[in-house]
C-alpha cells in the first residue's frame, strides 16, 4: 500500500482542525473552574516564617491549615529538600508548632509550641524525628533567638516587671485570677492597645544557656532588657526581628521604647547594646535619633550593625532608611539615603558585601539585593509581593503571593537568576479556580500627577458583558493593597460574585516615594478623594466592561473614614456603600484611640490644640448630605478605631431614614480573624453588594 501523502492545504486543515480542538478543551477546562469564594480564601493553606539550612539543603517552614469545625487555624512545620523538592511533614499536633531556627550544623530545628499547655521551646532532629523540650518556664516564650553558636538562646515573656524570677509572675497571675474584686486602676496612658487592656506586666527580653546536647544548661536566667531603666514597653519583641545577639553570643541588641507618660505620643524607638556579663548596664546605641530605631542585624563577620530608622519623630509612616553601623567605631552610614523607597526588613548576605531589602514598590512589594559598597541594586521580583527572604552562601529563598496565589516559596542564585518555585500548596485548590484577570493602570490625578491602580476582572469574563464594580479604598491611610493575595480584603473575592473590582493607589499611598506618602497628611479629604474621583473616571472610560451606573465604594480603617466622607462629599456616585471600622468623627477618635501619635501627626497635633484641622476633613459634619445605603462592621475589641465610631455611623443612617445594616463582632479587633466570622463577614458584604448592583 502506498503511503497517504499530505499537501499544503491538508496540513492547513490539519493546523486549524487542531487548534479548534485546543480553544474547545480550553473553554471546557475554563467552563469547569468555579470563582473564587470566601470559603475559599479561608481555607487556603498559609506558608510563612521560612528559614533555610545553613548547609543551603532545606528549607523550613510553618504552614497553617484552617480548621474549619473547631474555628481556628493550625500550624505546623514542614521540610523541603531544595535538590528535588521532596516535602515532609515535621510536627503532627493540634496544638501550633512554630518559629523555627536551625542549628547551625543543620540537623535540628528549634521551634516554639503550645502542646506542653503553654508556648515553650522544643527542639527536633530532622533526621531522627527526636522530640525535646527544651524549657518549661512559668510563663509563655513568646518569641525567642539562638546565638551563632547555638549556646544561648534569648527570648521574650510578659512578666510583672518587679519579679525576680518566673514563679513570682506565675504566682501574682493566679492570685489576680482569683480575687473577688475586678477594678483595675491606672495612673497615666496607655490603658490598652490595640485588642486588649493592658496590665502591669511587660515584655522583657531573656537569655539562659545551652549545653552540648542543645538542652538547658542550668536554670540560669538573665533579664538583658531590665536595665532600661526598668521601663521597657509591653509591646515591644512582638518578634525576634526586634532583637539580635551579637556574633560571638556575648552581648544581645534589641529595639525598644521608654514606658512612660509620652509612650503613646512617641515612636522614639531605640536600639540597645546589653553584655549578658554585666545585664545591668544597657547602652543606648541611637539616642541621637528621637525617631524610630529597629530590626537590628549583625553582620556575619560581627563588624557591622544594620537597621533600620525614620528621622522624623511622631511619624510610623516616615520613610525607613538603611544605617549600618560600624560595631568597633560607632561610625553610622546612611546607605539608602538617596534612594527614595520605605524598608520593612532587611538581612545580609553571607560574605556581608550585600544587603537584601524588601518594601513597597510602584505596587507591588519588592525584593531588592543592594550592594554595600557601590550601591548597586538588583531587583528580584518585577510583580507579586515578598512577604519574607532567607539566605545561605549560594542561593536565596523568598516568599511570594500575588492577587492570583497565595504565598509559595521561590529559590533562585543571589542575583535574583533561576528562580524555581519550591512550594505548591493549595495547588489542587488553586488548578480548580477561575481567578478575575488583573492589570495595573496610571491615570493623572490630583494636581496632575500619576497616580496607579489595579483592575481584576470579573472570573469566568466574557467581552460581550458589561459588569458591576466593587471599588475597593485601602486603610493606612499610608498603605497599598497591591499584587497582593490579602486574606481580609481580597478583590478576588469579588471577581469571584461577577464584579469588576478595581483598586487606587492613591495620594498617601506607599511605595511611590516619600512625597507621595506624606501628601496625606492634614488632607484626609481633599487629595485622596479627588484622586478616587479621577480614577474612577479614568477606569469607566478605558475599560468599557465596567457598568458605571452600577458601583459600590468599600472600604476599612482609613477606607471606612472615606467611605464615611464620601458619603457627604461624593454622595450622587455610588449605588451603596460598605465601612469596616471606620472613623465616624475625629474629635472623638482623637480621645479614645490608643496610639495618640498617629492622630496627632496626621491632623498636625492634639484635638485641642488644632481643633480646626482635625474638624477640616471630620465626617461627622457632613452627615446631613447622607443619602446612600451603607453596611456598618465593627469589631468590640477594636481600640484602634473604637467601637463607639461605627456606632455613631449606624445612628446617624438611622436617625436619617437611610437603608442600613450593621454587623457587629463581639470577639474581633481592627480585622476578622477567626475563619466563621470571615465567611461570615464576606456573606453579608456580598449579598449587601448583590442587593443593590444585581441585574433588575
Amino acid at each position: 500500500m502506498k503511503p497517504k501523502i499530505i499537501n499544503a492545504s491538508m496540513i492547513k486543515i490539519i493546523h486549524a482542525l487542531t487548534y479548534l480542538s485546543l480553544i474547545f478543551i480550553s473553554s471546557s477546562s475554563l467552563a469547569n473552574k468555579k470563582p473564587f469564594t470566601a470559603e475559599d480564601l479561608v481555607s487556603m493553606e498559609r506558608i510563612r516564617s521560612a528559614t533555610l539550612s545553613p548547609d543551603g539543603k532545606h528549607v523550613a517552614y510553618v504552614v497553617r491549615k484552617t480548621d474549619l469545625q473547631a474555628n481556628k487555624g493550625l500550624t505546623d512545620i514542614w521540610l523541603t529538600r531544595l535538590s528535588d523538592n521532596q516535602t515532609r511533614q515535621l510536627t503532627t499536633n493540634h496544638s501550633a508548632d512554630y518559629s523555627p531556627k536551625w542549628t547551625k550544623n543543620s540537623r535540628s530545628l528549634y521551634f516554639l509550641s503550645s502542646r506542653s499547655g503553654s508556648s515553650q521551646i522544643w527542639k527536633l532532629d530532622i533526621n531522627k524525628n527526636a522530640l525535646q523540650q527544651v524549657t518549661q518556664f512559668e510563663v509563655d516564650v513568646s518569641s525567642f533567638k539562638l546565638s551563632s553558636e547555638n549556646n544561648r538562646i534569648a527570648f521574650s515573656a510578659k512578666v510583672f516587671p518587679d519579679c525576680n524570677d518566673f514563679k513570682c509572675t506565675q504566682s501574682r497571675l493566679e492570685h489576680l485570677k482569683n480575687q473577688k474584686s475586678s477594678g483595675v486602676v491606672y495612673d497615666k496612658i496607655f490603658v490598652r492597645h490595640w485588642d486588649h487592656w493592658l496590665d502591669q506586666t511587660q515584655s522583657q527580653l531573656f537569655v539562659t544557656e545551652l549545653n552540648h546536647k542543645g538542652l538547658l544548661k542550668n536554670n540560669k536566667i538573665t533579664p538583658v532588657s531590665k536595665s532600661v531603666n526598668a521601663n521597657v514597653p509591653s509591646n515591644p519583641f512582638g518578634g525576634d526581628e526586634e532583637y539580635e545577639f551579637a556574633r560571638n553570643g556575648s552581648a544581645v541588641y534589641f529595639s525598644a521604647r521608654l514606658q512612660n507618660s509620652k509612650e503613646p505620643t512617641s515612636t522614639n524607638f531605640d536600639i540597645y547594646r546589653v553584655s549578658i556579663d554585666k545585664p545591668e548596664k544597657a547602652i543606648n546605641l541611637t539616642k541621637e535619633n528621637l525617631a524610630w530605631d529597629t530590626h537590628p542585624v549583625i553582620s556575619n563577620d560581627g563588624e557591622k550593625l544594620a537597621y533600620l530608622a525614620t528621622t522624623r519623630p511622631g511619624y510610623e509612616a516616615d520613610r525607613f532608611e538603611v544605617i549600618i553601623r560600624n560595631i568597633r567605631t560607632g561610625k553610622i552610614s546612611r546607605i539608602t539615603q538617596n534612594w527614595d523607597r520605605s524598608f520593612n526588613s532587611l538581612q545580609f548576605s553571607k560574605d556581608d558585601r550585600s544587603l537584601y531589602l524588601t518594601g513597597n514598590h510602584s505596587g507591588i512589594k519588592a525584593l531588592w539585593k543592594l550592594d554595600i559598597k557601590t550601591g548597586k541594586k538588583i531587583q528580584i521580583n518585577q510583580e507579586g509581593a515578598v512577604v519574607g527572604v532567607t539566605v545561605s552562601d549560594d542561593k536565596i529563598v523568598f516568599a511570594k503571593d500575588s492577587l492570583k496565589s497565595p504565598v509559595q516559596l521561590y529559590s533562585s542564585d543571589l542575583d535574583g537568576k533561576n528562580q524555581k518555585q519550591v512550594t505548591f500548596n493549595n495547588q489542587n485548590k488553586l488548578d480548580n479556580i477561575a481567578f478575575g484577570e488583573y492589570e495595573q493602570f496610571q491615570f493623572k490625578g490630583w494636581n496632575n500627577e500619576l497616580v496607579s491602580g489595579y483592575v481584576i476582572k470579573p472570573a469566568n469574563f466574557q467581552h460581550d458583558k458589561k459588569y458591576p464594580l466593587a471599588f475597593l479604598i485601602h486603610g493606612g491611610p499610608q498603605g497599598s493593597f497591591s499584587d497582593h493575595f490579602h486574606y481580609r480584603w481580597n478583590p478576588q473575592t469579588y471577581a469571584g460574585q461577577g464584579f469588576v473590582a478595581v483598586m487606587i493607589d492613591f495620594h498617601g499611598s506607599t511605595g511611590y516615594g516619600q512625597k507621595f506618602t506624606d501628601s496625606i497628611s492634614q488632607n484626609w479629604g481633599s487629595k485622596p478623594l479627588e484622586d478616587l474621583q479621577k480614577g474612577l473616571a479614568f477606569v469607566l472610560e478605558k475599560y468599557q466592561f465596567i457598568d458605571g451606573t452600577k458601583s459600590c465604594a468599600l472600604g476599612a480603617s482609613y477606607g471606612g473614614y472615606m467611605v464615611n466622607w464620601i458619603a457627604g462629599n461624593w454622595q450622587d456616585e455610588f449605588d451603596c456603600l460598605v465601612n469596616h471600622d471606620g472613623i465616624f468623627d475625629n474629635r472623638m477618635m482623637y480621645y479614645t484611640t490608643e496610639e495618640l501619635w498617629f492622630v496627632e501627626w496626621e491632623h498636625g497635633g492634639p484635638y485641642y490644640a488644632a481643633s480646626a484641622t482635625h474638624e477640616k476633613y471630620n465626617p461627622a459634619n457632613y452627615v446631613n448630605n447622607w443619602k446612600t445605603p451603607m453596611l456598618v462592621i465593627q469589631g468590640e475589641l477594636d481600640y484602634r478605631i473604637p467601637v463607639t465610631q461605627s456606632l455613631a455611623t449606624f445612628t446617624a443612617l438611622q436617625r436619617k431614614g437611610i437603608k442600613s445594616k450593621l454587623l457587629y463582632f463581639p470577639d474581633e479587633n481592627h480585622w476578622v480573624l477567626k475563619p466563621a466570622n470571615s465567611i461570615q463577614w464576606h456573606k453579608e458584604v456580598n449579598n449587601w453588594l448583590h442587593e443593590f448592583l444585581s441585574a433588575d
